[in-house]
């Protein structure tokens, strides 16, 4: 039993190949293809600033004039009470949270990928007014680096690795 096993285990590397799975950061995959090369555009507020850190910390930071694409993202958000107690007050929140994203080669200005993402966190709102307005924030920002990570793998996934 354990012979076959074994077996099964070592041939795992030579089926993926055949199949044409390719890492994505492996040399030629498409983390390639975009690290430092992505100049992220987005609006200026607090919960798109943490959308772009975290998608520079993913995409790799660069300057602007040695991009090849151009990443334009839309931040929503919207608050929604999600426990409310018998007296009426609202307990929990969700924020819920969208990011619309189109990647454009810069001088071609062809659209190579598009699309949104979504996700929601949630906090408490039981504490004092300081403990709830330091839970709202860093709910803003996890949900801002859960979409940076979605929309990286969206990404990644969509790309074709450069040839």
């Amino acid at each position: 039993m354990w012979s076959c096993n074994r077996r099964t285990l070592l041939m795992l590397p030579v089926a993926l190949a055949a199949c044409g799975l390719q890492p994505v950061y492996g040399p030629g995959g498409a983390g390639d293809a975009l690290r430092g090369r992505v100049e992220v555009s987005a609006p200026d507020d607090a919960e798109s600033y943490w959308l772009v850190q975290n998608l520079e910390q993913n995409l790799g930071r660069t300057a602007a004039a040695g991009t090849d694409y151009l990443l334009d993202v839309k931040v929503r958000t919207a608050s929604q009470g999600q426990a409310i107690t018998a007296s009426n007050d609202t307990t929990r929140y969700s924020i819920v949270g969208t990011a619309t994203y189109t990647l454009t080669g810069k001088e071609s200005g062809a659209v190579m990928a598009s699309g949104e993402v979504r996700s929601f966190t949630g906090y408490s709102a039981t504490g004092s007014t300081v403990d709830t307005l330091a839970a709202e924030r860093d709910a803003r920002h996890r949900l801002m680096v859960i979409l940076s990570d979605q929309l990286v793998t969206q990404l990644y996934a969509t790309l074709d690795p450069p040839a």
